[in-house]
């Protein structure tokens, strides 16, 4: 049995990916180019596919972009979601133009009369809806309720939404209730989860870039995934939106939800025993390594009190020692190499490692 139960919610299909009823986790991510520029948009899109992003979301700002939509949708090789807000008239024309999804977020739509025409639309095209709740568009009357957007607040935004979502007679679709802080986001989803069955969206909006970014992000997903709530997720950077892809796939790695499409590195923290140059060597193998799409597990140590456990564990292994490494594959010492050799010698390994096992 695994060591996480995921909640069984139901399925729906954007464009050729499963979302919920116990797929994989969706790795997902955002475009940061102009829709309207079409060339540059979908550059980026392959580039994130690439890195292993499985859905992609653009952002339609007018008439344009809704039009320039149809040409991304036909030539991206993922699913495109259509992110709309304020205009309704923008959905509908998202909706054909083909996109694979639509995300509205109903409180900046205007009235629920504007929200059934997209729904209308969406279910002419058998297109789902992805219903997105955040304190930025949060009722006055709930504001007023619960003295601001607070995780209850939000989360009765959401189920009333729903509701009436599913009272017009629609239910392909998945929600999402964002918030930029992680105990407001993790309250949000434990509490929606009781609520609907609905596939949900994971993800902490407007994280900031680099380590807060990543850390508020992980602190809040990793507490939700391992309770098995969470059918896509999204980490959200103030950097490109490649970025993103390799630490959601980390973070699902890490918690054994998914396998990386990348090389799994291991390295010890520093410390007095070190007498090799770790830091540099981890980094410049980073860069070299970068082209890998496999799960190799390479391991990188200072000395030999944790090498050579961490090597019986890893694919390919250094152990440093006084200016020298030791190569271990498969938990066997291959060779001994000097310092200002072993990064060349060790990027050859790995590649004829990876070229003979896949």
């Amino acid at each position: 049995m695994s060591w996480i139960e995921r909640k069984k919610t139901k399925q729906i299909t954007v464009g050729s990916v499963k979302i919920g009823g116990g797929a994989d986790i969706v790795v997902q991510s955002m475009t940061n180019t102009d829709t309207r520029d079409i060339d540059a948009t979908l550059k980026q899109i392959e580039r994130l596919h690439k890195k292993g992003c499985e859905i992609v979301r653009c952002a339609v700002i007018d008439k344009d972009a809704a039009s320039a939509l149809k040409t991304i949708k036909e030539k991206s090789p993922i699913p495109v979601i259509a992110d709309i807000h304020f205009d309704y008239k923008l959905a509908v024309a998202a909706v054909e133009s083909n996109a694979d999804c639509i995300r509205i977020n109903p409180g900046n739509i205007g009235s629920f009369d504007k929200t059934k025409e997209i729904l209308k639309a969406a279910a002419e095209h058998n297109i789902p809806i992805r219903v997105g709740v955040n304190s930025g568009s949060l009722e006055k009357s709930l504001i007023e309720k619960y003295n601001g957007p607070t995780a209850d607040a939000l989360v009765e935004s959401a189920y009333n939404w729903i509701k009436r979502i599913e009272d017009y007679g629609f239910t392909n679709m998945k929600l999402s209730i964002k918030s930029s802080d992680p105990k407001t986001t993790i309250l949000c989803y434990e509490q929606i989860s009781k609520l609907t069955d609905y596939p949900l969206h994971l993800g902490v909006t407007e994280a900031g870039s680099s380590m807060e970014g990543l850390i508020k992000s992980a602190s809040a997903l990793s507490v939700l995934l391992r309770q098995g709530i969470g059918d896509t997720i999204r980490i959200s950077l103030s950097e490109p939106p490649e970025n993103e892809i390799d630490a959601c796939y980390e973070l699902l790695n890490s918690l054994h939800l998914r396998k990386k499409r990348s090389i799994d590195f291991v390295s010890c923290p520093t410390c007095g025993r070190i007498e090799i140059d770790l830091i540099s060597l981890v980094n410049e193998l980073k860069k070299r390594l970068s082209d890998i799409d496999k799960p190799v597990k390479v391991a990188v140590m200072g000395c030999v009190v944790n090498a050579l456990g961490e090597s019986k564990e890893a694919d390919v292994a250094i152990a440093g020692g006084r200016k020298f490494g030791l190569i271990i594959k498969k938990g066997k010492i291959i060779k001994k190499v000097k310092e200002d050799k072993l990064i060349d010698e060790f990027t050859e390994v790995v590649h004829e490692f990876v070229k003979k096992e896949y």
